[in-house]
């Protein structure tokens, strides 16, 4: 055997880019561990880490293609795959209309260097529009903001974690997710840190988190009535005289605009709404303005949820007018080595509706239509519908609303294709799966987290392992299908010959930053601190903020009628919300025997008060109804959660035939978007509404 050496890369299972030290000899991996000499996860790892040695070993991962046949599963080469697939989908496109193909991206892609730069040419090489993703499960809201407030979706800002002195968090749990549009190892120390200075942290939570638990002050809140809030707060800072735009004066356009909007969402006008009494609203907008610094940070319950897009709007807006952006401790943006928006012009015009989805006529923004709308697309007759479909690295029916009905769609399709590596309840579907090299085969780049990182810190890793002569990465697989689809040869271009360039030609290139550079320093190198950066970072054509597009104010009377004609289905009683593991991120995790082994994670969290009127008890199993589905749960009582709310995690559900998952079929679980609703949207920006479900309970 050979000497025992040492390899140093980010985990890319989520998006904390913490530092790893993986041991090995020759290809069996000894050690998993952080990497203390990280600038930035500075030794902090979480459990998930250790999933990469289980990724690589896992048997139930695919390495060379399959096909479906009638009596199964087969082997067949690469190149009978490749010619299969694009015979099937050049078919469907002359037969149907180019539009008749559609594409899903799931999670892993954002986590993938090769996938983040080649995915855009394969599916200009398609020539389709429809294109779904996962981003309309959680993320949309952020982005619509950004792109009407900033003028681009990719200019999102993050809390200073670091230097603030005051955080509310809204709808988040960053101790679990470690940050989630806020790149942040470590979030928990990072936290007490805040408190070590004197500082104080709020969470506003359906749900006493364990963020809520660290925390100084947890409040409940109803689900969906964040925006509500968030107005009242806002209410709160022009009837006290708090406004404070400081340097951004002479750059913010709206200001009295928002002063009229605000005036009739006094603390008092929404506290029974959203279930927090007007002086705590009080006392809480007081906080923030009087604190030296501060950020108001929302997430997954704000943003998935039918009011997501107002939400992370008046987010923006709260910061901005506390005089808590694009300065130290508040919202500030990013300035990372490989800049997404290096051609951004400024005034660029904006995709947002530019098409409509053909069924619901929900908004086309940011390359995508809403993944809520993908199963009608499919399953709904006429000109434009959906017949052929490419799923790359994801399970959209475990992780997307009415799961169960994306299976109905997908087992109806014509033909479909899927670039994954487990035989799992989508890509059971397809009939061909493309299985890509993962994990510790890959080189790594964080090209999107860096830009929502709270810290501008840059790191390159070479892969660990070679992959074997008859596997495929996955940019070498979308190159492949793209140069057939349009009868072009393969280009000479790899992720590391884009990623020089772009280092090169980015903002510390005249610096000397090169991909040379980040492979001579592979624990990664500290650029620094967030810094204030709005008048080079903003693309609006003026230059200044947008602090009240007229989207929002279109969107308004929708909320006041919550305040108007408050309604409540007395069928479904309860809200459900979803709530994230400190073990899982997607359903890939659940294949790992050691994030899975334990107790039961998969359970229905319930209000004591509720479980006494319900007569039910702990660890009792219950029938949960929607009005679209009904699954079977394990019962835990707790006064973490608010009365009238139920909880339950998302992406499990690995109790389906035909899958080739065997970890994960051990602690299958059940799947919560067997009960959400894709008809449950945020209108505004299209974003699937997981949270605030109506659900009710009964004995099973």
């Amino acid at each position: 055997m050979s000497d025992i050496k040492t390899h140093y890369r980010n985990c890319n299972i989520c998006e904390a880019m913490c530092g790893l030290e993986i041991k090995y000899q020759d290809k069996h991996i000894l050690s998993i561990k952080g990497d203390p000499k990280d600038p930035f996860s500075k030794g902090y790892n979480c459990p998930k880490a250790t999933a990469l040695e289980d990724f690589y070993n896992d048997e139930d991962r695919l390495k060379t293609p399959i096909r479906r046949t009638a009596n199964g599963w087969e082997d067949i080469s690469w190149d009978q795959a490749f010619t299969e697939i694009v015979a099937k989908l050049k078919g469907t496109q002359k037969e149907h209309g180019r539009n008749a193909l559609a594409v899903y991206l799931g999670n892993p892609n954002a986590h993938n260097l090769g996938n983040a730069l080649f995915l855009k040419p394969f599916m200009k090489s398609l020539g389709t529009i429809n294109r779904f993703s996962s981003a309309s499960t959680d993320q949309m809201p952020h982005h619509v903001a950004a792109n009407f407030m900033f003028g681009a979706g990719m200019l999102i800002p993050v809390p200073d974690i670091d230097r603030t002195d005051f955080m509310m968090i809204i709808g988040g749990n960053p101790v679990v997710s470690n940050g989630s549009m806020m790149t942040a190892p470590n979030v928990i120390g990072r936290m007490k840190a805040i408190q070590k200075r004197g500082g104080k942290i709020v969470v506003v939570d359906p749900r006493r988190t364990r963020t809520a638990k660290i925390a100084d002050q947890h409040l409940f809140i109803r689900p969906e009535k964040d925006a509500l809030l968030l107005l009242a707060m806002i209410h709160c800072v022009f009837t006290t005289n708090s406004v404070n735009l400081r340097h951004l004066a002479d750059r913010v356009d709206g200001l009295n605009v928002l002063e009229n909007i605000a005036n009739d969402y006094s603390p008092e006008s929404v506290a029974k709404h959203v279930g927090i009494p007007a002086s705590d609203i009080r006392t809480l907008t007081n906080d923030m303005t009087t604190a030296n610094s501060a950020v108001c940070y929302s997430r997954m319950g704000a943003s998935t949820q039918t009011f997501g897009g107002l939400c992370q709007w008046l987010t923006n807006v709260l910061n901005i007018i506390t005089g808590n952006f694009d300065r130290a401790g508040g919202a500030m943006f990013p300035q990372p080595a490989f800049d997404l928006l290096r051609n951004h012009k400024k005034g660029h015009k904006s995709s947002f509706g530019q098409y409509k989805s053909r069924v619901r006529k929900l908004p086309f923004f940011n390359g995508e239509f809403p993944v809520a709308t993908l199963a009608e697309e499919i399953l709904t007759p006429g000109e434009g519908q959906i017949k052929s479909l490419i799923t790359v690295a994801g399970n959209p029916v475990l992780s997307s609303p009415s799961g169960h009905k994306l299976a109905e769609a997908f087992s109806g399709l014509d033909y479909m294709v899927a670039i994954d590596i487990y035989l799992n309840e989508t890509t059971k579907h397809a009939n061909i799966i493309l299985p890509a090299t993962t994990g510790l085969e890959n080189s790594h780049f964080d090209i999107f987290f860096n830009s929502f990182s709270v810290r501008n810190t840059v790191k390159y890793s070479k892969p660990l392992f070679e992959p074997a002569d008859y596997q495929r990465t996955d940019w070498q697989i979308l190159k492949e299908l793209a140069a057939r689809m349009t009868d072009t040869d393969i280009d000479e271009y790899t992720p590391e010959m884009i990623l020089d360039m772009e280092l090169q030609k980015g903002p510390y290139g005249k610096q000397g930053m090169s991909l040379a550079k980040l492979i001579d320093n592979p624990h990664g190198i500290d650029i620094g601190p967030l810094m204030p950066c709005i008048e080079a970072r903003i693309k609006t054509e003026q230059g200044s903020v947008n602090l009240v597009p007229q989207l929002y104010i279109n969107d308004l009377p929708r909320l006041q009628n919550v305040i108007i004609h408050p309604a409540r289905d007395i069928n479904y009683p309860f809200d459900l919300i979803g709530r994230r593991l400190v073990k899982s991120h997607n359903t890939w995790t659940q294949n790992s025997e050691r994030l899975i082994k334990g107790k039961n994670p998969c359970t229905l969290e319930v209000h004591p008060d509720d479980a006494k009127v319900l007569g039910i008890s702990n660890g009792q199993s219950v029938m949960v109804s929607s009005m679209v589905g009904e699954v079977k749960i394990e019962v835990v009582i707790t006064d973490d959660i608010q009365r009238g709310v139920v909880s339950m995690p998302q992406g499990w559900g690995h109790n389906q035939k035909g899958t080739q998952m065997s970890v994960a079929a051990k602690q299958p679980g059940v799947s919560i978007n067997d009960l959400t609703d894709a008809s449950r949207v945020d209108t505004l920006t299209g974003n699937a509404a997981l949270n605030g479900t109506p659900v009710a309970i009964n004995v099973a």
